[in-house]
């Protein structure tokens, strides 16, 4: 019997948090080349530290118009510096030690290994591995309470900063909120932390807590912060010295920000700077795509799904799914709904989703999931558009 009665914490961060920045670099190299061409392969990371970043990683172009996809790599690299000190001038750092302006931005990328591209070009898979989707319904995106909550109270203070009305707030930051829930439904906060970057060295923690209290109480639900919410604002004090000055970044080091916070299995694959003949990135959001849509065809109030691949091969290996006893169907009955509706190979993914289009940078911050779909295809994997076929399947 799942437990009904219990607290559960997950945590987000900023755009400006070191690691989102690499993030953000990784899947904006990888729009800037699937602009260039939807068959693009990027594999892309990111470091950074004080007055550095460093890009590596592996991308190769397809021959076009009688030249060699290397010779067309040539012309692209002189690109990736100033992608890089766009992102850093977006996200809003120009410390003294850490500014788009002037940090060094060296770029070590290269052709894509021959071995791994033999695999993709077979149709299949880029890599072996396992994927997890999750849905639940406790809230209107079908995403558990705590993460997606961390996220909006950032990415609402992210907003607010770059419209001005913050501008003694740094892009670095950090949330935490511990819910309560009662009858298996979220009912309240408990705890809350947001450690926030500022950038006047006068404001104590009790400012920036009165600062971020009024943006905080407009994305949360009525009723959630009440008189036994504990406030952790700040707590070791200042924060001035923020993002990769601070502490050194890297891309891909915040899955389960990224995804469910913790309230679901990962399969430990990061989405950032992979194109999406990577099943670590397109296949996870397959998988999101299906369990979210099994809870919103009403075949389940809670949904788990795995699916997994081996490199060259375009099947999934897998697909396991668990209602954790809510489901209105068998669990073995809903995973052949789920390989009838949608093809899962990885071709069959892109095409059904859309994903060879330049739509990642948006993604590297404030969660993959639990996003609106969006006109041009971002967040495609968030629509609900196989309820019925799920529901005629089973």
């Amino acid at each position: 019997m799942t437990r009904q009665n219990y607290m559960f914490t997950s945590e987000s961060v900023s755009e400006g948090h070191p690691d989102k920045v690499c993030d953000r670099i990784s899947d904006a190299v990888l729009d800037y080349l699937l602009n260039e061409d939807e068959n693009a392969r990027v594999a892309c990371e990111t470091f950074a530290t004080t007055g550095l970043v460093v890009i590596g990683g592996e991308i190769g172009l397809p021959a076009r118009d009688g030249r060699l996809g290397g010779e067309r790599l040539k012309d692209v690299m002189g690109r990736i510096s100033q992608i890089a000190r766009d992102c850093i001038k977006d996200i809003g750092y120009e410390q003294d030690k850490f500014h788009w302006n002037t940090c060094h931005v060296l770029n070590f990328l290269h052709e894509q290994s021959v071995d791994i591209a033999q695999g993709v070009d077979r149709e299949g898979a880029g890599d072996q591995g396992i994927m997890f989707g999750y849905a639940v319904d406790e809230t209107p995106e079908l995403m558990p309470a705590p993460i997606l909550y961390s996220h909006a109270i950032l990415r609402r203070l992210a907003e607010a900063r770059k419209a001005g009305e913050l501008p003694m707030l740094g892009p670095d930051a950090k949330s935490q909120l511990t819910i309560r829930y009662a009858d298996g439904r979220p009912v309240e906060v408990t705890q809350l932390v947001v450690s926030h970057q500022h950038l006047d060295d006068s404001l104590t923690s009790a400012d920036v807590h009165a600062i971020i209290r009024p943006y905080v109480e407009e994305v949360l639900p009525q009723g959630w912060l009440n008189g036994g919410t504990e406030w952790h604002v700040n707590p070791t004090g200042k924060f001035l010295i923020g993002g990769p000055d601070g502490d050194a970044g890297l891309t891909g080091r915040k899955i389960i920000v990224d995804t469910y916070g913790g309230a679901a299995p990962h399969g430990g694959g990061a989405f950032s700077g992979n194109d999406p003949t990577k099943v670590d990135r397109s296949a996870a959001n397959a998988a999101r795509y299906l369990a979210k849509n099994v809870v919103a065809a009403g075949l389940a109030k809670r949904c788990t799904l795995q699916l997994s691949y081996a490199i060259g091969v375009a099947r999934p290996l897998s697909i396991y799914v668990d209602t954790h006893g809510t489901g209105q169907a068998d669990d073995a009955a809903i995973e052949k709904a789920v390989a009838q509706v949608m093809d899962l190979t990885p071709r069959g993914i892109r095409t059904h989703l859309g994903l060879d289009r330049p739509i990642y940078a948006r993604t590297a911050a404030y969660g993959h999931f639990g996003r609106a779909p969006e006109a041009d295809g971002g967040f495609s994997w968030e629509r609900t558009d196989l309820a019925d076929a799920l529901r005629k399947a089973v």
